[in-house]
């Protein structure tokens, strides 16, 4: 049996319609931590103009390659192993004709330590040096150190009790570390499930 994520399956029909005209002139996305490869599947069968790469830590790579060999189709190609926190990822030169124009992670930031999320946007920057680069950030966010519902508040909780160094972000930091890679703010969407998907573009 394939591995299936509930959520990723609910939020795929909006995740998809977020992301149509952040990617109507783009065309190779890097999704950083795949998870079961769902989202893949479904954008690129949507948008047919786009390639989707996907990536994660090597246990997750065989699952992914399961569904995209029973699911997937010419631009979902093998997914490569990634750990965020192990650079240099092993990826196409960013200036050369293989290089993302789009990256996509979801779900993962509140995950790591904050450490790798630094790691995270470094890496991502320097993927990302082409003038139409995007960055796409889905999950949960706090704002000013406020979360944005009680719910998310007793997530971080339960978070942080399964690892110290997990938790929600706040996004005015994700923001600063963005700009420090030389990425600018362009939209934070509100998302369902108390998630938003925040953009931010090269240039």
């Amino acid at each position: 049996m394939l591995p299936f994520s509930a959520a990723a399956d609910r939020n795929k029909d909006v995740v998809l319609e977020t992301l149509r005209p952040i990617l109507a002139n783009r065309t190779k996305v890097l999704e950083i931590g795949s998870g079961n490869g769902q989202h893949a599947v479904h954008v690129t069968n949507a948008l047919p103009h786009i390639t989707w790469q996907c990536s994660d830590l090597p246990d997750n790579v065989p699952g992914i390659a399961e569904r995209l060999k029973q699911d997937g189709n010419d631009r979902t190609p093998a997914p490569i192993a990634l750990d965020v926190a192990s650079p240099p990822w092993p990826l196409p030169a960013p200036d050369g004709p293989e290089a993302f124009d789009a990256i996509f992670t979801a779900n993962t930031l509140h995950i790591m330590s904050f450490e790798h999320v630094e790691e995270f946007f470094a890496r991502a920057g320097e993927v990302l040096c082409t003038q139409d680069g995007a960055l796409c950030v889905y999950g949960p966010l706090k704002y000013g150190g406020a979360f944005t519902t009680e719910s998310n508040a007793a997530f971080d909780v339960q978070l942080k009790s399964w690892n110290p160094v997990s938790g929600i972000r706040d996004f005015e930091e994700l923001d600063a570390l963005a700009q420090n890679t030389g990425l600018t703010f362009a939209v934070d969407h509100a998302m369902p499930a108390n998630n938003q998907l925040v953009v931010w573009e090269r240039g």
